[in-house]
């Protein structure tokens, strides 16, 4: 007995100390890769960037200790990455060209805009661009018809389609369920409660939908037209013909693709481009390499600063989301009130990129940017969506730049309480109430409003609204009648939004900073970014709380999803009043 105890105690004490060296090892592996992940990349002489279109687009990349872990393809990647390493690429000259590979890539038309009129700058340079797929969808290939070259596997297809758009409505799985919707808003077009209260899409709607998707339509078509030299009437044909279906020659025939080739052979082609003997390798660098190339040209060093500001995600407090996944007036008041303060700072760009939420946290930013105006030039930058919140926090500042495909506008309230009584009575609940006052159980989720309630929601409501359109009139220059002529809810295209004065110019966010640094009057400047990225150990350490492994795939792989998910998560909160566009419009 006394042998079999030691034996037990050994084995437990072996088994601690195993653990203990191989967590001490693993730190030690995972702090090397973090330290070799920072280093400086020496460019060789003839090398080539990689940019390969996989994993999904976000406005900034955050570093993670999964990054190291987990297979790139499901790999965040962020468009200021992106942006910054064509613009090193353009500059460094033992950087000869782009080579664009295509693989999964999930982003916002907007983003994807961005980037192509950065590889057009690119191409000022004189250096190539190719582009290389087995499959290009609709959007991989706008950003690739402007490559030099377009090479497709022989047994390969291009995506080329059009563009739809399909709303998901859930009213039906509602009512099966018990609950009702007791819906609320201001605005023909605000459609943010059509999914749980309709089964299809309402005419006010599909009216702004259509418009808004044959706007992007009619961008891809002008911008691939010019740079493949095809009219807008074939490309439209190749559309409805559905190319894709058909073998790869007929790609190449109808001039969307140069030549089919298999990826083999494309290394060979490269080193020609680039000037490197067949025998020899060709440099390649990836996103993780240009991320840590030193700029050639920076800008002249000077105490006068350009803050960038990004602000993205739905607005408000959103339940099962961390803070960096959305804008919460606590911390982004609380973080524009330091660069109102700091003297160093002399102009500020908000990027925005936000579909709205919360009208409280709202109109809590709003003043937050007001009061920034009163003491320096603030810019907005709007990415893919700057729309409802997302419009009102931006209306009041001194310019608002937007890319032409931005979705933005929908100057509207909605606000909705669940009514869960049937729910409750087919599981076997009855609830009683005893109350002081009249309406002391307003809200509850057990049973319908009564037309009191109903009558002092819609008047809250109202009054919401008249506050919005109130605040986007001063932000503008208009007077109130003329915004409420176009705010009713309605989206509109970054194009269209500068047609009726929504957006002052046409742009990125380099725009947006040309902006801010004529407006500052300065010569010589430092951009810097805000709010400071988390490092890897920081992330490391909140990584167990959020359950970061999970997020990353839920997020990669089922996305769409998620969001929906989320929606219906949030019936159960008292934050009811949102101005916000509804997760389900997607567009592809």
């Amino acid at each position: 007995m006394k042998d079999f105890l030691k034996f037990t105690l050994a084995t437990i004490t072996g088994i601690i100390v195993s653990c203990v060296v191989l967590f001490l090892i693993g730190m030690i592996v995972l702090v090397g890769m973090i330290t070799s992940s920072d280093s400086e990349t020496m460019v060789k002489k003839n090398s080539v960037m990689m940019l390969k279109l996989d994993g999904s687009l976000t406005e900034r990349s955050q570093e993670s200790p999964l990054d190291f872990l987990i297979d790139s393809e499901t790999e965040t990647q962020g468009l200021d990455d992106i942006l910054a390493s064509i613009q090193k690429a353009k500059e460094h000259e033992d950087i000869k060209g782009i080579y664009l590979q295509t693989g999964t890539f999930r982003g916002g038309l907007p983003s994807m805009e961005e980037i192509r009129n950065a590889l057009l700058d690119f191409k000022k340079s004189g250096k190539f661009i190719v582009a290389y797929g087995d499959v290009y969808t609709q959007r991989q290939y706008y950003l690739a018809s402007v490559a030099d070259k377009i090479m497709l596997n022989p047994q390969g297809m291009i995506e080329w389609s059009g563009i739809s758009a399909t709303p998901m409505f859930y009213k039906n799985l509602l009512d099966k369920l018990g609950v009702e919707t007791q819906a609320f808003k201001v605005g023909k077009y605000k459609s943010g409660l059509e999914a749980p209260t309709l089964t299809e899409m309402s005419p006010e709607n599909r009216e702004q939908i259509n418009a808004y998707i044959q706007s992007l339509w009619s961008k891809m078509l002008q911008d691939i037209s010019e740079s493949r030299n095809i009219s807008a009437e074939s490309l439209n044909a190749i559309a409805d013909s559905m190319l894709m279906f058909y073998p790869a020659e007929e790609s190449v025939k109808h001039r969307l693709a140069d030549t089919l080739i298999y990826k083999n052979d494309v290394r060979d082609y490269l080193k020609t481009l680039a000037g490197i003997d067949k025998d020899d390798s060709i440099p390649l660098l990836g996103m993780k390499e240009m991320i840590n190339v030193k700029r050639n040209t920076p800008k002249d060093k000077s105490g006068d600063i350009i803050a960038v500001y990004y602000a993205y995600g739905v607005i408000g407090k959103v339940p099962g989301s961390s803070m960096e996944e959305n804008i919460t007036a606590d911390k982004m008041t609380r973080d524009l009130r330091r660069l109102k303060e700091d003297e160093n700072i002399k102009a500020v760009v908000l990027r925005i990129n936000s579909p709205g939420g919360s009208a409280y946290d709202s109109e809590q930013i709003w003043y937050a940017i007001s009061e920034l105006k009163k003491e320096k030039p603030v810019i907005v930058s709007m990415g893919d969506y700057a729309a409802s919140g997302g419009y009102y926090i931006s209306c009041h500042a001194d310019s608002i730049v937007a890319d032409i495909t931005t979705l933005t506008g929908s100057i509207g309230v909605y606000a909705s309480i669940p009514n869960a009584q049937k729910l409750a009575e087919k599981i076997g609940l009855t609830f009683d109430v005893a109350k002081t006052n009249k309406y002391a159980d307003f809200g509850s989720l057990y049973r319908p409003m009564n037309e009191g309630e109903k009558a002092l929601m819609q008047m809250y409501i109202n009054n919401g609204y008249d506050l919005f359109v109130k605040r986007c009139a001063e932000g503008r220059g208009m007077s109130i009648e003329q915004m409420q002529e176009i705010a009713e809810g309605r989206i509109w295209s970054g194009s269209k939004a500068k047609e009726i004065g929504l957006v002052d110019e046409l742009g990125g966010l380099d725009r947006a900073v040309e902006i801010a640094v004529g407006k500052a009057g300065l010569e010589n400047y430092t951009l810097m970014t805000y709010p400071a990225k988390k490092s890897i150990f920081e992330t490391l350490i909140k990584s167990g709380k959020d359950n970061i492994i999970q997020a990353n795939f839920l997020k990669g792989m089922a996305g769409d999803i998620c969001r929906e998910l989320q929606m219906l998560n949030e019936m159960e909160r008292k934050d009811w009043i949102q101005a916000r566009l509804p997760f389900e419009l997607n567009i592809e």
